[in-house]
């Protein structure tokens, strides 16, 4: 029943371009939103599979340390002498570079 009336409230040929609007805000959004959290999605992995023993990282929790071992799920990090914590890789939040050293004169 409702299909018949929107056939015969719109001419024929004209039906497709209605549904125009719908698709550009489709395609806006896929550009937009989902395709860089995709890619962020996968530069966050990438990272995660590239952690190398003798790096210093972060994890999600602001908890700094060193990597000392590393397993295909987890890693332990050492975050004082003898202190040594193991986390899932999923909860290391990025890698921190040695600050290059300033000379004042």
């Amino acid at each position: 029943m409702l299909l018949t009336l929107l056939l015969q409230a719109r001419p024929a040929g004209e039906s497709w371009v209605s549904f125009l609007p719908l698709i550009g805000i489709a395609v806006v959004m896929y550009f937009f939103m989902i395709r860089p959290q995709q890619r962020k999605a996968a530069e966050a992995k990438r990272f995660r599979d590239s952690i190398a023993k003798g790096s210093t990282i972060v994890t999600i929790g602001g908890l700094h340390g060193k990597v000392l071992d590393v397993s295909d799920e987890s890693v332990t990090i050492e975050v004082d002498r003898g202190t040594r914590l193991k986390f899932d890789r999923s909860a290391i939040a990025r890698e921190v570079k040695p600050a290059k050293e300033t000379i004042t004169n």
